[in-house]
């Protein structure tokens, strides 16, 4: 489910300054955006998507992002230049961007950028260990996570792969976050409302307030007349709203709201909900107003709430999903379907190898920006994009379209064309990317993926799709986004999937691109992706209990180090629970070292625990023999060395003196090597 939101229509917010102003006036500070924001995160009802082959499937989980038009273009270019200069070293110190800057301010700022994302668990993280009889509902606002339980997903996890998910940067390479829709709005109180949206339209696509030239323009502009209800005339504005239809189409709506502002205290007042999705930078800034001074949320009457869902459901139902879906029959049919057939392959491979058969538009966008291209590719390998009129951007919008629509078979199919195509154009980034989401359609569509399939496609995909992002594009968000999607699918399709979980998982750690907060969590995650491995019959043969129990140690170290006491209790408690509880109710360790090292980390997390209560260390002498007593009653209970009770009268044999009770042991087993058991 969380995936599923996170690959959302995005929708721009272009409104002028009264509307602004009316926003502000009733209590938003953020102005239009923030008060449509929270609305979009869940559509009430059930909305209805047609699919390519003409199915009707309904969602009830299904949601738009609202965002400022223009904001997170420019961070993409900064993210990669900075990991291209800082030559691997990815984290070398906790951001401070936040300081002083108010959280609405930073509605435009960076997105996906992994040391904030970093700093902003540890922040939580800290407020977990001030405050361990609450956490995380103290700071967590999603409470439906059993931290109680070992097997659950970790709260802190969650939040790290939400925020990392919640600011897609606007890049060349994905649409995803490029508008689908752009909200136009003035207020009734405009002297010449039809000549202020003309304007706002022509903004969008000129000026300063245009989007960079990889950026299709042929979006949906939807025009909605804001009315207030405490000042003006609701004639007046059906007048105007009226004009409106004529003048630009059927995309229209009437909003009305009060431009006074709710407290509290009034008899309809509800709390303006807080958006979940917002980025790790600006829920810093709101962490940070909140330490400076005082804060309440703002309040809206009954009425102004019920007509905001209502404008959102109807835009989405009516306008965007309508037109997402006319889209991609018609790029489908005019583009994608040419592709396919063996004409449109023969034209593909006569354009890479002789140049014959490359589109005008091409050559056209590459004379525009100075460049020539001698292969008759359309692209432009010195600016590092397709122009948005080309064959291949389209079809790449063709495939996000059908993602966003959660059409998994249409999307699948396209991502793999345009694999072909990138690749030969030798354009990393678009060939990384579309690797990542040809895998994550796969594992996210209905049929099943047999281990040869997953080793065969979707493995070579995943290892194609990071190296390109960390080798060749220096994109560290991209490969941790394309590796964190891939653990969650493939473990929640259990079974030999969840080795692979933990394989890629493991890959996350061994590239480096996360900070020491990141290590810890992804260390966490390889021993929940082993915990889900489920054996078969009462021995649970084919379990991963062993595995898990290891990585929950390793984890437990790592979260010592950063001294964050709580999490290192937790995951040594669930390595001792699973230690206890493995097969044949042997218990205990065979392994003399692992359990010296667990008691190390023992006496190092009571040492932590008791500096963090002010509390003079022990030598923990009692505590060491204690634990030697309990390892030694542990081992005389070990099969190997188990005295049999049924002749305890009777002068025992020397099991010596006779051959082995299995000729396989016999083979398998050389003489003097002990079996420790260990699967």
């Amino acid at each position: 489910d969380l995936i599923l939101r996170s690959f959302v229509p995005h929708v721009a917010i272009h409104a002028s300054e009264d509307t602004e102003e009316l926003a502000r006036q009733k209590g938003v500070k953020g102005g239009f955006r923030e008060l449509l924001r929270p609305f979009g995160d869940s559509i009430q009802g059930k909305v209805v998507v047609r699919d390519s082959a003409g199915t009707s499937k309904s969602w009830d989980n299904y949601g738009v992002r609202f965002v400022g038009l223009g904001d997170g273009i420019e961070n993409s270019t900064e993210l990669d230049g900075h990991a291209a200069q800082s030559n691997g070293v990815l984290f070398p110190g906790a951001s401070r961007i936040f300081d002083g800057v108010s959280p609405h301010s930073a509605l435009s700022g960076t997105r996906g950028n992994l040391t904030q994302i970093e700093d902003l668990i540890d922040r939580n993280l800290s407020s977990a260990e001030m405050q361990p009889d609450d956490y995380p509902s103290d700071y967590w606002s999603h409470k439906d996570f059993d931290t109680q339980s070992p097997s659950s997903t970790s709260p802190f996890y969650a939040l790290y792969l939400r925020r990392l998910l919640s600011g897609l940067p606007v890049t060349p390479h994905e649409t995803f976050s490029h508008p689908v829709a752009c909200i136009i709005a003035i207020s009734s109180r405009n002297p010449s409302p039809i000549e202020a949206l003309r304007q706002l339209y022509t903004s969008t696509s000129q000026g300063n307030g245009a989007l960079p030239q990889w950026v299709n323009n042929e979006f949906l502009r939807y025009y909605v007349l804001v009315h207030d209800e405490d000042r003006d005339d609701i004639g007046n504005s059906t007048t105007l709203f009226d004009q409106m239809k004529r003048h630009f189409g059927l995309h229209c709506h009437l909003l009305r709201l009060r431009s006074s502002e709710c407290v509290p205290t009034d008899d309809d007042s509800i709390e303006l909900p807080h958006s979940a999705w917002i980025s790790a930078a600006e829920e810093l800034a709101e962490m940070q107003g909140n330490e400076d001074a005082e804060h309440s949320a703002p309040c809206l009457f009954g009425s102004d709430s019920a007509a905001i869902k209502t404008f959102v459901r109807e835009m989405v139902t009516q306008s965007i999903v309508p037109f997402m879906e006319s889209r991609v029959t018609a790029w489908n049919d005019q583009v994608a379907s040419r592709r396919r057939g063996i004409s449109g392959r023969f034209i593909s491979l006569s354009k890479r190898w002789t140049g014959f058969g490359s589109s005008t538009k091409g050559v056209s966008a590459s004379s525009l920006s100075g460049t020539t291209s001698s292969s008759g590719s359309n692209y432009d390998s010195i600016h590092g994009f397709y122009a948005p009129d080309t064959a291949e951007a389209t079809m790449r919008k063709l495939a996000d379209y059908a993602f966003m629509l959660r059409d998994w078979k249409l999307a699948q199919s396209t991502y793999e064309l345009l694999r072909t195509d990138f690749g030969s154009d030798k354009a990393w980034k678009y060939h990384a990317g579309a690797n990542e989401m040809a895998a994550i359609s796969t594992l996210l569509g209905p049929q099943a993926v047999t281990s040869r399939s997953r080793s065969e496609s979707i493995d070579q995909m995943l290892e194609t799709a990071s190296y390109s992002y960390i080798t060749r594009c220096f994109a560290p968000y991209a490969a941790l986004r394309c590796l964190a999607l891939s653990v969650e699918l493939l473990k929640l399709r259990g079974g030999s999937a969840a080795d692979d979980a933990a394989k890629w998982a493991t890959r996350v750690l061994d590239l480096n691109i996360v900070g020491p907060t990141g290590q810890a969590l992804f260390t966490e995650r390889v021993a929940a992706c082993y915990r889900s491995r489920i054996g078969a019959g009462s021995a649970g043969w084919g379990s991963r209990r062993r595995k898990s129990a290891l990585w929950n140690v390793l984890a437990s170290e790592v979260w010592l180090g950063l001294n964050k006491n709580l999490q290192a209790e937790r995951c040594l408690n669930d390595a001792e629970g699973l230690y206890r509880n493995l097969a044949h109710g042997e218990g205990g360790l065979a392994f003399s070292a692992m359990q010296g090292f667990l008691n190390d980390l023992q006496r190092g997390l009571k040492a932590n625990l008791s500096a963090a209560q002010g509390k003079p260390g022990s030598d923990g002498a009692g505590d060491d023999e204690i634990t030697l007593v309990e390892e030694q009653s542990e081992r005389l209970g070990m099969r190997e060395h188990r005295k049999s009770l049924v002749g305890a009268g009777v002068t025992p044999f020397n099991l010596a003196d006779i051959g082995p009770l299995s000729p396989m042991r016999a083979m398998q087993q050389s003489p003097g090597v002990k079996d420790d058991s260990f699967e």
